[in-house]
């Protein structure tokens, strides 16, 4: 269960110091959205062409996927109708759905896969499939009704034009074609977006500050919901399909539910800043699920890892 320690410990430190630098006032409010701006349009494409351009594409089609696809798209789609009912709009129901079935399965999902699976590369194929397919679904949903692109070709321009998925489409074309990239590139490369999770953590610590977590108002029903739907819902849907629908063997079983068990991306909350649009529900959902993440992945350990 190391793993699990480390990776929260990791997390803990990083958001402690983004919400110490603000409650002291060494980091200002001004400084939320030039992290946000930052994050999204220089350190995450880096990043994410730096792992994907590593990365085994292949294994995107994993026998554990389809059943976190079910599982994940059905915790967001119920998200989503829940949004309906409630008369969200459609970037807080895309926001809210991203937080219900989006998982962090980089900083918290590779230690957790290596230490409780004894694999990282368990991960692997979460993590593609949310950047390559939910990650710019949301993106063009979000870029149609919150920046107004409402024709297929200002959609498609759009999406292809955001800075996170040309990173994420070069790093899979470097994948696929093979291409080892010399050291005097990759590594370059590769620096830059490590400043990435950190900065995105010390962001998300500064968002804390100024409004308590699960405050009364408007949002915090949808901060329940999704936040139920991730920590609850979502492993059992995953536990009962890998074992009585695709009838998976026991440790493949396992595996799936402790993927389904991570907490909501921290991705969930820089496009909720890039947007504009549900900032505190995906705050306060990231705040709940990392929370309670920790007894969730011990109890499935102890019932499942055998």
């Amino acid at each position: 269960m190391s793993g699990i320690v480390t990776g929260f410990a990791v997390i803990g430190l990083a958001v402690f110091v983004g919400w110490a630098a603000a409650r002291t006032g060494v980091i200002g409010p001004e400084a939320r959205p030039v992290l946000a701006k930052l994050n999204f349009t220089v350190l995450g494409p880096f990043l994410l062409f730096s792992v994907l351009s590593t990365a085994d594409v292949g294994e995107l089609f994993s026998t554990l996927l389809p059943v976190y696809v079910i599982a994940s798209v059905g915790m967001m789609a119920l998200a989503a109708v829940f949004a309906l009912i409630a008369r969200r709009t459609l970037p807080e129901a895309t926001v809210g759905s991203l937080a219900a079935g989006y998982v962090n399965g980089n900083n918290i999902g590779i230690p957790v896969a290596l230490y409780m699976l004894g694999d990282a590369a368990l991960s692997a194929p979460v993590v593609l499939l949310q950047l390559l397919v939910f990650m710019p679904v949301a993106l063009a949903v979000l870029g149609a009704t919150v920046d107004g692109r409402t024709s297929v070709a200002g959609i498609v321009r759009g999406t292809l034009g955001n800075p996170i998925i040309i990173g994420s489409l070069l790093g899979v074309g470097v994948a696929v074609s093979g291409l080892e990239l010399p050291t005097w590139v990759s590594e370059p490369i590769s620096f830059v977006g490590h400043a990435t999770v950190p900065l995105m953590l010390i962001a998300y610590g500064l968002s804390l500050h100024g409004q308590r977590v699960l405050a009364p108002g408007r949002h915090r029903l949808d901060v329940i919901v999704s936040s139920t739907l991730k920590l609850v819902a979502m492993p059992l849907a995953a536990w009962a399909l890998a074992r009585f629908v695709f009838g998976l063997a026991d440790d493949q079983v396992y595996a799936v539910t402790v993927l389904a068990s991570l907490p909501t991306a921290q991705n969930v909350h820089v496009i909720a800043q890039r947007y504009d649009t549900a900032e505190l529900v995906a705050r306060d959902t990231i705040f709940v699920t990392t929370l309670g993440a920790v007894p969730l992945l011990v109890t499935v350990g102890l019932l499942l890892g055998g």
